[in-house]
């Protein structure tokens, strides 16, 4: 599960950045969704030097949206909180995996939600407080309260976006995936809603992709295509194991994710 990449993945020394993301069956992103973002911090202690965590999205000038299981580790490896960077380039790294020269990180703190794994609403959801204000992109737009309640979903599409492992083909299981770092997007249907999770299609048969393992804390935008938003509704948290079936995302339209969101931004 995506849940448990930060500590399962570096076990099983997944490419070169098991917790950056993996978007199936996508496309390349280019400049299409600039306020979405990729962590780095110091986290591998067997690769020396900064190392990809997760995906996040801009949602103001100067907070930059993610998963707590992204940052709630970090402390144990010692990593401080204002000892983490992002960066918005679509492809930050060279072809041997390396940070490139000319990739711009944006010093910040993190800020791991302080109930995070505690009860049934798992509230995996953080925040990273960029140093300076970040104005080359349009910050993502959050949802009114239980905006997803009131919608209708069942032929809604989604878009998400992450960085990180990637699968194109739908044989030969895990040997299929490769890493090159850079960012992609997919469409997805939508599967069921409960209290706190979005279940989004990521079934290529029925036409969607999806996520695997670590494209934790990337945005699931509302629409597709020519009826894509800027409206984020959800972040990737987990899903089943073979990255074939569902997508299990975190509601960021709930009171609980609300009450967290609110001490950093002004929500609708």
């Amino acid at each position: 599960m995506k849940k448990l990449v930060l500590l399962a993945a570096v076990a099983a020394s997944l490419v070169l950045a098991p917790s950056a993301g993996a978007i199936t069956f996508g496309q390349l992103d280019g400049n299409r969704h600039p306020s979405v973002g990729v962590l780095f911090a110091d986290w591998d202690p067997d690769s020396p030097g900064l190392d990809l965590l997760c995906t996040g999205t801009l949602i103001s000038p100067e907070d930059f949206l993610t998963a707590s299981h992204c940052t709630e580790f970090l402390p144990s490896v010692g990593v401080d909180p204002d000892e983490i960077f992002v960066t918005f380039s679509p492809d930050p790294l060279n072809a041997d995996g390396t940070l490139r020269s000319t990739t711009k990180l944006l010093p910040a703190t993190y800020h791991t939600h302080p109930d995070y794994g505690v009860g049934g609403d798992p509230h995996d959801i953080a925040v990273v407080v960029l140093d300076s204000p970040y104005t080359k992109a349009t910050p993502a737009r959050l949802p009114r309260l239980n905006q997803l309640d009131s919608m209708k979903l069942k032929d809604q599409r989604f878009t998400t976006v992450g960085y990180g492992d990637v699968r194109e083909i739908k044989q030969t299981g895990p040997n299929a995936l490769f890493f090159d770092g850079k960012r992609r997007f997919v469409t997805q249907g939508f599967n069921s809603l409960t209290k706190v999770w979005l279940k989004l299609d990521m079934n290529p048969s029925t036409g969607s992709g999806g996520t695997c393992f670590g494209d934790s804390g990337g945005p699931h935008f509302l629409g597709a295509g020519a009826n894509e938003t800027n409206l984020l509704v959800a972040l990737t948290v987990t899903g089943d194991s073979v990255c074939r079936s569902t997508d299990v995302d975190y509601r960021t339209d709930t009171a609980s994710a609300r009450d967290f969101l609110r001490q950093f931004v002004t929500l609708p």
